[in-house]
């Protein structure tokens, strides 16, 4: 028996629950040890929840010298990931970071030389890509099975209300973004994955119903390098719940949707050219899903154990993989505030996502 993993969680908010919940399950190669957050109490109340042997802090210095962690999961507000992911690496922890790597590009690109220069892990969490579904979708656009890509669509529609906007940092710009970057950054992150790269995108952004900086509704028209064309539309003023998150695909050779509220079940799945296999793949590839987190966060957390048990400090989603993403989404903003189409060729940055007011 290999000697378990020990975690620590920074950050005991919303996803910090989550996690308690993953690891009180039990995460095959990993253990957790320490809670640390700024309010003690949040630190000590997902600490009970995972069980007695897990310490709760108020300081990362703290909780590292009492509990040796040898991986950190960043679960603190956006804007505080590069900061935070900044501090675990110089206490020489490896590090875990739940999305968005950064809120600016250039910090996650720090980050990946950072952790190369101490040669420790920082991987970010999208979970998204361990969903079986979206990995048979994967697998049927790099194979070639769809034939030359039409077009693809995200659609996220989930509910968000007011109170979720009301804890000083979420749907604001400096600390996080709207609806793109908080909630649909998984469904960018899977389209550029599957279909990618993105080369161009148009976007507008709306407050339709919430009062937040940010927004609260985003529609967009896309293109990829491949000359296929697509669309993005995500939404946190579903009312009154988390009705759909899918991203579908149309080829020359056929069509597939994955939707589901987490991108968890097969919806279509029809080519030209039908194989036996294809009329049992819905219902294989498809998972039922308690809530919008999905089910991938404990092979997510699973492979990042075993990695590190084998002395591999390969990233299983390095922070210069996972800055596409962030950089799609500066894009996204930078369209909107433009009132153009905007090319990533070009290094676009949105003017007010992760900028402090002065």
């Amino acid at each position: 028996m290999k000697t378990p993993v020990k975690f620590a969680l920074l950050g005991c908010g919303r996803i910090a629950q989550h996690y308690s919940q993953l690891f009180k399950q039990g995460i095959p190669g990993a253990q957790l040890v320490g809670c640390c957050d700024k309010i003690p109490e949040k630190a000590k109340m997902i600490a009970r929840n995972v069980g007695a042997e897990v310490e709760s802090f108020s300081c990362l210095s703290d909780m590292v010298c009492a509990t040796s962690p040898d991986v950190i999961c960043i679960l603190t507000e956006s804007g505080h990931h590069f900061e935070h992911t900044s501090q675990v690496l110089d206490h020489g922890c490896h590090a875990v970071i739940e999305k968005p790597v950064s809120l600016l590009p250039d910090q996650a690109y720090f980050l990946a030389k950072k952790a190369k220069e101490k040669r420790l892990m920082a991987t970010v969490v999208m979970q998204n890509r361990f969903n079986i579904a979206i990995k048979k979708l994967h697998e049927a656009v790099s194979s070639g099975r769809l034939g030359t890509i039409v077009t693809a669509t995200i659609r996220l529609r989930w509910c968000r209300m007011q109170e979720y906007y009301e804890d000083g940092w979420h749907g604001t710009w400096a600390m996080d973004g709207g609806v793109i970057n908080q909630q649909a950054i998984h469904h960018v992150d899977a389209l550029n994955w599957i279909c990618g790269p993105i080369s161009e995108v148009s976007a507008v952004i709306s407050n339709r119903i919430m009062k937040l900086e940010a927004e609260d509704t985003i529609t967009a028209a896309i293109k990829f390098d491949s000359g296929a064309l697509g669309t993005i539309e995500a939404t946190t003023a579903t009312r009154p719940r988390d009705v759909e998150a899918s991203l579908s695909v149309i080829g020359e050779k056929g069509m597939v949707v994955v939707g589901g509220i987490a991108l968890n079940k097969i919806e279509t799945w029809e080519f030209v050219e039908s194989t036996p296999e294809d009329e049992k793949t819905p219902i294989e590839y498809s998972q039922d899903v308690p809530n919008g987190y999905g089910l991938g966060h404990i092979p997510y957390l699973q492979d990042v154990a075993q990695r590190l048990q084998a002395g591999n400090i390969s990233p299983v989603l390095s922070t210069t993989d996972a800055v596409k993403s962030v950089e799609i989404i500066h894009a996204l903003y930078a369209s909107d505030e433009q009132n153009s189409w905007v090319r990533l060729s070009d290094d676009p940055r949105s003017s007010r996502l992760g900028i402090a007011k002065v």
